[in-house]
């Protein structure tokens, strides 16, 4: 049998043979890739999707027991809990200086909504240095290696598109200063994007419309990569998890990790009092004794605005995707080969092959792409963990060039944070008569890990005053 009527065979049952609409045109090479692409896919699985999110329109069903997550406070309320934070704090060093805790960056996506051609982790975004995002966080593992006496390994996610773009960068600039073998770069799986019909769609007459598959496909994506095959010899138990655009992040929180570990969680999260009922954070719930977010746009009205007897909000904790996963976590969810998260419809724009093979670049939404999340691995957990974070310190993300969550707001909350920790250290930082800081300052990363750091330069410099308006790079 030759090979389309193989393709064929699986694709008829399921109604799909119109991905081989183009095979006789394509030359032998052409017609291997599409297979190849084909091949990765349980038609089953794609056909039971199909029928519950693209031929309709799932709704989220929200618990009646749903609640607000329980989360340890910022500030401990009593004795006993500030005890027990201070022995999570050296617990988690004593973690990172046994070589049990590496970094996990998501970063797939590129800079297109930032006006910016290439990965996004490529964005120059230090304040005065110009440093990119990549450069800031190999910045901060390197001196986080320094102070805790074990190098931490690096675990990159990039997606297809990005992944030549993102070695060649970390080639380019001789990994900035890590060691080659402390980053380990691996692929973010994909899904083929589904028209309203249902059928799955051409990009090119040899390729499928692919794309990402979600944070979600990272927990899988490390298993067939090797990464955690790799943890298991090195002997790493936890992963510091954070997205590439939000530079503010520690790469590493001795307090998180700690906690993680005497609490015998098996994913923890940070959490951030929301601005509002709306702000557009997950927000963190419990539903039959187990945490799980709960996207913005899917909590009910009456729920996101319900307050506490004291005027609070209810749902007050929302999520910037902050992580610690125990290793062995991710060998169970992704034992045998597969994973099993609930997957997100988002309604696109999709360019795409008709009928004949010309190219239909639509101006309203055409299909579906599917997409898994990452935090939805946590209701799975036999055991979660929720801190409260400090939000100043810990999220900036980069998503526009201006506004909100953007390229501004980034660069001034990093200026913002480096000069609050010049001022615990007692330094004079100029300010406006409304409080802004009324400099340019940026902290090297590769110099400054936490405030210990801060205090030791400023000593060591005798740095006692910012001029007012002075653009200062301190490293």
């Amino acid at each position: 049998m030759d090979r389309r009527q193989q393709l064929f065979d699986r694709l008829a049952p399921v109604h799909q043979e119109q991905l081989l609409r183009f095979w006789p045109e394509l030359s032998p090479a052409q017609q291997e890739k599409l297979a190849g692409q084909l091949d990765e896919i349980d038609f089953n699985e794609m056909d039971q999707l199909i029928r519950e999110y693209v031929l309709v329109r799932p709704k989220t069903r929200i618990p009646d027991d749903l609640g607000p997550a329980p989360y340890f406070p910022l500030v401990p309320k009593d004795e006993a809990q500030r005890a027990l934070y201070e022995k999570a704090e050296a617990r988690g060093a004593e973690l990172l200086r046994a070589g049990k805790v590496s970094c996990l960056t998501v970063a797939g996506g590129q800079g297109t909504r930032l006006g910016f051609d290439g990965p996004k982790g490529t964005y120059p975004i230090a304040p005065v240095t110009g440093k990119t995002l990549f450069e800031y966080f190999a910045s901060s593992i390197l001196r986080a290696g320094e102070k805790f006496g074990k190098p931490l390994t690096w675990y990159v996610m990039t997606s297809l598109l990005n992944r030549e773009a993102t070695e060649a960068f970390f080639c380019e600039h001789a990994f900035f200063g890590l060691a080659p073998e402390q980053v380990f770069f691996f692929t973010q799986g994909t899904m083929p994007a589904i028209g309203y019909d249902g059928k799955l769609l051409l990009a090119e007459k040899d390729s499928l419309s692919l794309s990402p598959n979600g944070h979600g496909g990272t927990l899988l994506a490390l298993r067939k990569s090797g990464a955690l095959d790799r943890m298991k010899r090195e002997g790493v138990e936890y992963l510091s998890y954070f997205q590439v655009d939000n530079p503010l992040i520690p790469v590493v929180n001795p307090l998180f990790v700690g906690l993680h570990d005497l609490e015998n969680s098996e994913m923890s999260a940070i959490m951030l009092a929301k601005t509002g009922p709306f702000e557009k954070l997950g927000n963190f719930c419990v539903t039959q004794g187990h945490i799980e977010i709960i996207e913005y746009s899917d909590l009910p009205a009456e729920l996101a605005e319900s307050r506490n007897p004291d005027g609070s909000l209810r749902f007050i904790a929302g999520s910037p995707a902050i992580h610690v996963i125990s290793r062995e976590f991710i060998e169970h969810l992704t034992a045998g080969g597969s994973l099993k998260l609930p997957w997100h419809r988002a309604d696109k724009k999709i360019p795409c092959l008709d009928e004949v093979g010309n190219l239909v670049k639509p101006s309203e939404p055409n299909g579906v792409k599917l997409e898994s999340f990452i935090f939805d691995a946590m209701p799975l957990a036999k055991r979660t963990m929720v801190l409260e974070g400090r939000r100043e310190d810990l999220f900036a993300p980069t998503k526009n060039p201006t506004g909100v969550d953007s390229v501004e707001s980034c660069r001034a909350l990093l200026v913002d944070r480096d000069a609050r920790r010049l001022e615990a250290a007692g330094v004079k930082v100029p300010r406006t008569p409304e409080g802004k800081v009324d400099a340019l300052i940026e902290l090297s990363p590769r110099r400054i890990f936490d405030q210990a750091d801060v205090d030791a330069y400023v000593a060591e410099h005798n740095l006692r005053e910012i001029a007012r308006g002075a653009k200062l790079y301190l490293e």
